[in-house]
């Protein structure tokens, strides 16, 4: 019976030496978290790397992120579980502490549809961790470790532009289009167009532009749209506004177009200056008409070698009124007389 109880009794110390050196645990505080870039474009990779600062045989990574701006890739260091939203990536040392890992990390990728800018982040804890042969076992990190990335296209510039054709005469209304453009174009919530002029001294202008309730603007005195601004942004944007020009005198005009961010103090976000030569106008002067015919011998000559037509108009009568003596009746008297005579003559 002894010896049963004093097996016993040795049996309990041994498993409570092994219990107290599994159970010993400190503090893991060199551990490090980076991402190999901050700023990932659409269809680029980000890689997470978590370096333990010790040389571990066994760990459980978690590893959040943003399942509407990322997909999983790959990882190395462990057998990586990929539950939407969260990579699990668990790692032992089958080896008996012959293969230990000081560091692991997980790739993701930036989906492709993505228009604008989207702050994000990562975040790390861990779990489960011990050194090489298990003999010290490390506390687990609960809280967070949090990286933060933006996810957003490659932006360009916006342009803007105020186009016409032709002369720019002075107090004549003149056709132009304003437009602001940009192939890959940063989104923001309250961006407003705004002008600046200036002009010849006692000169004014303005640029007028027609909404869609059909209420006139003069973009130059109140902007473009609504006071707090607008949308704008994403693949191949452009805006083209119709808008009339008028300048009061002839001379050199500078307009400034700005389109500003409402939400950061108006902030300038894309600029440009076109200058406007305005020309005087031109008084017309009304020539007399011309009758120009078909050229002809009579009225090539010169305007003072010209024997005008001079039409009669007066009525023609349709016989001759009697005038003087009729040379007919004595030459009839006479012979009527000859004849008479030769007729008595022969009667005797």
């Amino acid at each position: 019976m002894k010896k049963i109880i004093s097996s016993i009794i040795l049996l309990m110390i041994v498993f409570i030496i092994m219990f107290s050196v599994n159970s010993y645990a400190v503090l893991l505080d060199r551990v490090d978290v980076q991402v190999d870039k901050t700023t990932v474009r659409p269809g680029e990779n980000v890689t997470v790397n978590i370096n333990f600062g010790e040389n571990l045989g066994a760990y459980t990574a978690n590893i959040s992120y943003d399942n509407k701006l990322f997909e999983y890739v790959s990882t190395e260091g462990g057998t990586a579980n990929d539950q939407t939203d969260k990579v699990k990536v668990v790692y032992f040392d089958q080896t008996g502490g012959q293969n230990p890992r000081s560091n692991m990390s997980v790739t993701f990728k930036a989906k492709d549809d993505i228009t604008t800018s989207n702050p994000t982040e990562f975040t790390v804890t861990l779990e489960g961790m011990a050194n090489n042969n298990a003999s010290i076992t490390f506390d687990d990190i609960t809280t967070p470790i949090v990286k933060n990335v933006v996810v957003e296209p490659e932006f360009l510039d916006y342009l803007l532009k105020l186009e016409y054709t032709g002369d720019v005469i002075e107090n004549e209304e003149k056709d132009m289009k304003i437009s602001y453009s940009s192939s890959s174009g940063k989104h923001y919530a309250k961006a407003r167009l705004v002008l600046d002029a200036t002009t010849p001294d006692g000169a004014s202008v303005q640029l007028i532009g027609i909404d869609n309730e059909n209420l006139k603007h003069d973009i130059i005195q109140s902007g473009w749209g609504d006071s707090q601004g607008y949308e704008i942004g994403g693949k191949n944007f452009a805006q083209v506004l119709d808008v009339q020009g008028t300048f009061s005198k002839k001379g050199a005009y500078t307009i400034t177009l700005k389109l500003i961010d409402r939400e950061n103090s108006d902030t300038v976000i894309a600029q440009n200056t076109v200058n406007i030569t305005v020309s005087e106008k031109e008084e017309q002067v009304q020539k007399p008409e011309e009758n120009v015919g078909e050229l002809t011998p009579e009225n090539t000559k010169p305007q003072d070698q010209t024997t005008p037509e001079i039409q009669n108009t007066a009525k023609q009568p349709s016989k001759l009124p009697k005038t003087g003596t009729n040379i007919y009746i004595p030459l009839g008297m006479i012979l009527f007389s000859l004849v008479g005579a030769v007729i008595v003559n022969n009667k005797k």
